[in-house]
């Protein structure tokens, strides 16, 4: 079978349209298997309901570059007369280099025009791509106020969420049948890891896609490396191996749990059965989330938190109601978990301080049939309990904490915290933002499950009220 054939057979396994396919074929690009699932993905987007926003990113090397240059120039701009794309890149002169080479090997079959001075390729229908880029943040402005019918932006993980915001309000257009888009190629780290992975990367593994489509890149997808260059990768340590080489998004420069895996600790499933006791735990927010995690322990000693709410800008008592309806869906004994199940329910400091009208956050609460006690909130050991429980799956240590699936904030969240650089056995203090994104709430709630301990009949208990 020769490389056109194979080719063929790529494509139409991917999903990609009979005219898309045409479009690479006039052009004589043969894109691999992943680049194509890329490509279908990116014409998801001519769909009223489709995504409006492309990921492809993970390993280096795995020829994320090429695909969106090929992607631009020979199916979207021939299709589409007239088309203004921006490709933005975080160095220009590199940036600029970069783009001669692809587009002598990409173009050679399609009529075409380079200006290098100004950094602009026009195709013979009047498309255009503008090769643009953000040395520093602040070069990100230079292109707010205009209009481009298509944005894309490698490394874009180097932007922060906020520019690549501004950014994105420039992304619309007016042509007939065109629906405007962005691509994005990137690697994990970078200053907008966080914001990527949640808005690309954890979408497609809870498989609730709706605005985007991400395709995860792997360094074995690209045919075209040298053998060396697949060493040098593997030779890396740390963080950098397992973002480099693996594509690995739940760990990156500074991440405090490095031994958290998904594969490890995350379960599908779970037997409420095997639970020989049951607990919870809070942590109050009204700007913030209110987080509430519902977990067991079993026979064996593993601990496992099986449910969460988290919700902001609600009033206790929509959040106790939620609550209850979380416990709900439960079984002890074969009838419903209730509140009085459970051996203790534990919350943050800040719900028994006394406010301005003498009452607490406990206290409201308490109203509505959920008596809360203080967690231990010493930030240091209980994130020690945390990392204990994750174990060492490489090391031979077996973990013994676990997370239902359906934890999806918590289990997000844990990925992306970082040491506090003024203190290093802490977690870095995140905040959500005005939007609810980001913070680390669930993983405060976590930490007060995992290292408060039932009590003895001799303790006293703080009510709160």
């Amino acid at each position: 079978m020769n490389e056109r054939d194979i080719f063929l057979n790529a494509a139409i396994a991917s999903g990609c349209p009979e005219d898309q396919t045409r479009n690479f074929v006039a052009a004589k690009l043969w894109l691999q298997e992943r680049q194509l699932a890329a490509s279908a993905a990116a014409r998801l987007c001519d769909r009223p309901d489709g995504p409006t926003a492309i990921g492809y990113g993970g390993a280096r090397g795995g020829g994320k570059s090429h695909w969106m240059l090929a992607q631009i120039g020979a199916d979207d701009c021939q299709r589409v007369p007239g088309l203004k794309a921006l490709l933005l890149r975080r160095v220009g002169k590199a940036n600029l280099e970069h783009f001669e080479d692809l587009r002598q090997r990409l173009f050679s079959r399609l009529p075409h025009e380079f200006s290098a001075f100004r950094g602009i390729l026009t195709f013979a229908n009047g498309s255009r791509i503008i090769a643009g880029h953000f040395l520093n943040e602040r070069d990100i402005d230079t292109y707010l106020g205009l209009e481009y019918d298509l944005i894309a932006v490698e490394e874009s993980s180097q932007l922060t969420w906020r520019k690549f915001q501004d950014i994105s309000t420039c992304c619309r257009s007016s042509k007939p049948g065109w629906r405007p888009r962005i691509y994005t190629t990137t690697n994990p780290g970078g200053v907008g890891h966080s914001w990527y992975r949640q808005k690309f990367v954890a979408p497609m593994l809870a498989r609730r896609e709706t605005e985007t489509r991400f395709i995860p890149a792997r360094v074995g997808d690209n045919a075209f490396n040298n053998p060396e260059y697949r060493r040098i990768l593997e030779g890396l340590t740390g963080w950098q191996k397992r973002a480099w080489l693996d594509g690995d998004w739940d760990i990156a420069a500074g991440q405090y749990f490095t031994l958290f895996r998904r594969d490890v600790h995350v379960l599908e499933n779970f037997d409420d059965s095997r639970a020989v006791e049951w607990f919870a735990a809070l942590d109050y927010g009204h700007v913030h989330y209110t987080v509430c995690l519902l977990c067991c322990r079993d026979g064996d000693g593993n601990t496992f938190i099986v449910d969460e709410h988290a919700e902001r800008l609600w009033l206790p008592q929509r959040h106790a109601a939620a609550i209850k309806a979380m416990l709900g869906r439960h079984t002890i004994g074969g009838r419903k978990l209730e509140i009085t199940d459970l051996k203790r329910f534990v919350a943050g400091a800040d719900v028994f301080s006394r406010q301005s009208d003498g009452t607490t956050i406990a206290a409201q609460y308490a109203k509505h049939g959920i008596s809360l006690r203080c967690a231990n909130i010493d930030r240091v050991n209980g994130w020690a309990e945390v990392m204990q429980g994750l174990g060492d799956a490489e090391g031979g240590v077996r973990p013994t904490l676990f997370f239902h699936a359906r934890c999806a904030r918590l289990i997000e969240t844990l990925p992306v915290l970082q040491h506090d650089p003024s203190r290093p056995e802490d977690v870095l203090k995140v905040d959500t933002d005005e939007e609810g994104v980001g913070g680390d709430d669930c993983a405060d709630c976590l930490r007060y499950a995992v290292a408060t301990k039932s009590r003895t009949v001799t303790q006293r208990k703080l009510r709160g009220f």
